[in-house]
């Protein structure tokens, strides 16, 4: 197998776009500007489309996923195959329903609950299952 040994990917102007540092971690160059990301910061660490309605959780889709469970109405627990580095990652979620709140909760390392609620947030809202929700997950992993 061939190997292609680089620090930087450069534009024929000589403007670097990409570093590769020697721990393998990839900058790259932002939008407009001289300032830098770091691309695996960025990337998506696990999703899943599921459809809550049906009886049971089950992933339509999914990345980085070992299962769903169904705890109860409205409420479900995900669990991610490649654990996290700590549980202070973003886990923004949503649905086709306009009806429904989407939130999450119990964020730990190799799992998050999410909840479908209908009414407004607090003492008023009820869990509902909730048809085709998302999820995402953005952090660190472990």
């Amino acid at each position: 197998m061939s190997n292609i040994l680089v620090q930087n990917i450069k534009h024929t102007n000589n403007t670097t776009s990409m570093a590769i540092d020697t721990s393998g971690q990839v900058s790259v160059r932002g939008e407009g500007s001289a300032t830098t990301t770091n691309l695996q910061q960025g990337l998506c660490k696990c999703w899943v489309q599921f459809d809550g309605s049906a009886s049971g959780a089950a992933a339509e889709d999914s990345f980085n996923l070992t299962g769903m469970t169904d705890v109860g109405t409205g409420d479900y627990t995900i669990t991610i195959a490649n654990n996290m580095n700590n549980a202070g990652y973003s886990v923004p979620c949503a649905g086709d329903d306009r009806n429904h709140n989407h939130v999450t909760h119990t964020i730990a390392t190799g799992s998050f609950g999410f909840r479908g609620r209908v009414g407004i947030e607090g003492s008023t809202a009820n869990n509902a299952d909730t048809p085709e929700a998302s999820c995402a997950v953005f952090g660190d992993l472990a």
